[in-house]
């Protein structure tokens, strides 16, 4: 079994920063691409970023030039720096760990609440 631990939401004013962490635990100890989703109250899950084993990186429109995601060595960690905030961000944010294309986890969630 694998299990995925989000870390580091919470409530935050516009224009401030937080950083979500993803830790990976169970029988893989490494993931291929790792990722952040997030979905807001009667919205879609929506992409916010993901990192690929090459080290390339991808961001959702509504995040570009303001997250940043990151990998540890071992790719059993995923963190994403969030800065400049907006009220529109408030979410709750889900971790992927990929390992093929059949196999993924996603974690439990973690709520991110900008007041404006």
């Amino acid at each position: 079994q694998v299990r995925l631990v989000e870390s580091g939401g919470g409530l935050v004013q516009a224009g401030g920063s937080l950083r979500l962490s993803c830790a990976a635990s169970g029988r893989i100890t490494s993931f291929n691409t790792m990722g952040w989703y997030r979905q807001a109250p009667g919205e879609q899950r929506e992409l916010v970023a993901v990192i690929r084993p090459n080290g390339s990186t991808q961001y959702g429109d509504a995040v570009k030039g303001r997250f940043t995601i990151s990998t540890n060595k071992a790719r059993n960690t995923a963190n994403l720096q969030m800065n400049g905030l907006k009220p529109e961000d408030t979410a709750v944010y889900y971790c992927r760990a990929i390992v093929t294309a059949d196999v993924g986890y996603w974690g439990q969630g973690t709520q991110v609440t900008v007041s404006s």
